[in-house]
């Protein structure tokens, strides 16, 4: 009759008979564990009793370990080892590192946070801390993991991959346009309510530059209010102030809701640029980073093979 138990022990026993072996003492043993001489004694003598193998020679002083017993050490170690690792690996990729996610203003409010609870309900193991911010020297701080910004794709240092392109149009309550019909004529829009964004990015399409690209150049424009935020704009526009210039992906949740209308209908004024997903080139990657990159790029493909109806040219 076979002698032992084939089942495994305890975790615990293997670790107590492991560090009794290394310091060849329960007493050292007790010390490496935090736990009691005599716990540290009892578990070894209880993971002898289950394979019925004698692991220590014991003295009145000293302990010395059988030739079972170190043959067995040898055996365990790198399993131990192995699930060490693991354990550090978990804790360092899921738990104490989180995704630093940063990206302007308006991607974080308007794109991003609609999306975050449900990525957190599908991801429970991976923290994302978002940095909200139109200074790119911020977004591009090396603590920040990932960064969404708007430009041409060219940063050097970076890969970069497009989340989504850059095509923009007038937007407005469905109220204002019922009250304003006029809206609906290119030629009347200078005259109407425009709602502004004040940007630091030079580049940043205004309605000056987006009527002079659809057609229609304004010496005078009738500005009902100046925002400094793109997402202040949008709010005001829902509210019924006028109207407003909206960034496809940025405004399609309020379209699809009916809380805004286009009231040029498809025209699009589409441009060279775009929203991208910069990772430093210098940056380790590790896992819990990859499940938000490839979530945000996830997110991006069904907008982006949408394609507007009618595009005016890209400038």
């Amino acid at each position: 009759m076979a002698k032992g138990n084939p089942s495994l022990p305890p975790l615990d026993y293997l670790l107590a008979f492991e560090a009794a072996a290394e310091y060849q003492s329960f007493v050292s043993a007790s010390k490496k564990l935090n736990i009691s001489e005599t716990a540290i004694s009892r578990k070894v003598r209880l993971l002898e009793l289950h394979y019925d193998v004698p692991l220590f020679h014991r003295g009145p002083r000293s302990i010395i370990l059988t030739a079972q017993g170190i043959s067995f050490l040898s055996q365990i170690q790198p399993a131990l080892q192995t699930l060490r690792d693991a354990s550090r690996k978990i804790i360092a990729e899921y738990q104490d590192k989180p995704v630093k996610l940063a990206a302007t203003n308006s991607v974080a409010s308007l794109w991003l946070m609609p999306r975050l609870q449900e990525f957190n309900r599908a991801n429970k193991h991976v923290r994302i801390m978002l940095v909200a911010s139109d200074n790119d020297e911020e977004c591009l701080s090396e603590s920040v993991d990932l960064a969404i910004l708007r430009g041409d794709g060219n940063w050097p240092g970076y890969d970069s991959q497009l989340l989504f392109d850059e095509s923009i149009f007038p937007i407005c309550s469905p109220d204002y346009l019922e009250a304003n019909p006029t809206a609906r004529d290119l030629s009347s829009l200078s005259g109407l309510d425009l709602i502004e964004v004040s940007s630091n990015h030079t580049e940043w399409m205004n309605w000056k530059a987006w009527l002079a690209k659809a057609g229609h150049a304004a010496t005078e424009l009738e500005q009902a209010v100046v925002f400094n935020t793109y997402s202040h704009s949008i709010q005001a526009a829902v509210d019924g102030l006028g109207i407003a210039l909206g960034w496809r992906h940025l405004v399609d949740s309020f379209l699809d809701q009916g809380k805004l209308v286009r009231p040029q209908g498809d025209l699009n004024i589409c441009t060279e640029h775009g929203y991208y997903l910069l990772r430093s080139q210098k940056a380790e990657p590790f896992d819990a980073g990859k499940v938000v990159q490839d979530w945000l790029m996830r997110e991006s493909q069904p907008r982006n093979s949408e394609l507007p109806s009618q595009e005016l040219d890209s400038i």
